[in-house]
């Protein structure tokens, strides 16, 4: 076989591929010249910005209302956080105060207990002794007679005391502290002036006052039974009076909250056998604390006063003053002992206390006597007039105790 032979080569042709040859060489040349040696190319960065179309707004979902147990949980939640943070606050900062407290010393203080104010028998300061001697002289001529007496003057606050401490039988002059007992009570609010107290066969009474009379069931205002016990002295009013009050049982410690440690009620009125105690002492006590505001409010006190005034047993202190001289008393009268409390106004304007109890034989009238005697020898001494006996006459004596 002949072998494939070179294909005839046209002659320009091959110029023509020549000069193709120089113009790529002379363009290659051209551009080694301009183009400096190239760096090592770089990565290209490629930013592709994409352009979202607008979407239309989600609808919105409408969102379920809690549940009112969820709402209260979360609240109480907060709460709980926030009284948490508080606690830790105050408790840090009562720690860092309690230990600078160590630090220091410790001071012990003995608390101190309110002073009581004192009783006007402690308040006294001299005795008026040319007035004391008098008394005792007259007291002496009836030496069956047991004087026990208290004078206090509330301008200078001097005194006359005879056996003034010594316990004695009331008589009704218990009735005297009954009457401050309800009026603190009224003026505590607990017991209403208005309000009906009934008369019941236990609460009944003879001796003095007119209740006993009423038939049981019988309604008296409180007011009007109050005014009974004094005025009039009545029993059955007392016994009364002492039930509304709670009893003995309630009396007795009101009484020694006062001070007044010889008064105190064993039994219900008229109380013939004198069970019932009390003493001089304790009687010018009772009506100074009232004088001087301690024991009730003004009005009470100012209807105590109106009270007092108007006992219609004039037999005793009364007889000692003169006629213009206003006082505010209680007597006390069964067979054994005889007795008058009050606050007395003398016509130039002073004031003093008074209590004079005499124990005697069974109803002897003479220890009535005394009294008279010793009240007027007091108003003549703390006023400077000499007075007769017997120009003030007994206005309404009753037979009243």
């Amino acid at each position: 076989m002949k072998r494939d032979s070179k294909p005839p080569h046209n002659h320009k042709t091959r110029l023509e591929n020549l000069r193709s040859r120089q113009q790529q060489s002379t363009d290659l040349g051209k551009i080694n010249a301009k183009v400096a040696p190239m760096p090592k190319p770089a990565v290209a960065t490629t930013k592709i910005q994409v352009t979202a179309k607008p979407l239309r707004p989600p609808v919105p979902t409408p969102k379920k209302p809690s549940p009112a147990w969820y709402i209260l949980l979360k609240f109480t939640f907060r709460i709980a956080v926030v009284i948490l943070g508080f606690s830790l606050i105050v408790g840090t900062a009562i720690a860092t105060w309690t230990n600078s407290q160590s630090r220091q010393p410790i001071k012990i203080t003995t608390p101190q207990t309110p002073t009581p104010p004192a009783l006007l028998s402690s308040q006294l300061q001299t005795q008026a002794t040319a007035l004391k001697t008098k008394i005792l002289a007259a007291a002496i001529k009836e030496p069956s007679f047991d004087l026990f007496f208290l004078m206090a003057d509330l301008d200078n606050k001097n005194s006359v005391n005879i056996k003034s401490e010594q316990v004695v039988s009331s008589a009704s002059l218990i009735k005297l502290p009954l009457l401050v007992a309800f009026l603190q009570e009224v003026d505590a609010g607990t017991i209403q002036l208005n309000e009906m107290l009934e008369i019941s066969e236990d609460l009944k009474a003879g001796q003095a006052g007119d209740l006993q009379k009423l038939p049981l069931g019988t309604k008296i205002s409180a007011l009007e039974t109050l005014t009974k016990m004094i005025v009039i002295s009545d029993n059955t009013a007392t016994n009364m009076i002492l039930k509304r009050l709670g009893g003995k049982e309630k009396v007795n410690p009101r009484f020694k909250s006062w001070g007044i440690t010889a008064t105190v009620i064993n039994n219900p009125l008229p109380d013939l056998e004198g069970t019932n105690t009390t003493s001089a002492r304790d009687l010018v006590n009772l009506l100074g604390g009232v004088e001087a505001g301690r024991w009730l409010k003004p009005r009470s006190r100012d209807r105590l006063l109106d009270i007092m005034r108007r006992t219609e047993t004039n037999t005793l202190l009364p007889q000692g003053i003169e006629p213009n001289a206003r006082i505010a008393h209680k007597t006390g009268n069964i067979n054994k002992v005889v007795g008058d409390v009050g606050i007395v106004d003398t016509t130039d304007g002073k004031r003093y206390i008074i209590a004079a109890i005499v124990r005697r034989p069974k109803d002897d009238e003479r220890a009535d006597e005394l009294i008279r005697q010793i009240s007027r020898l007091t108003y003549e001494n703390l006023t400077a007039k000499p007075l007769n006996l017997t120009s003030n006459p007994i206005n309404n004596p009753g037979q009243n105790p």
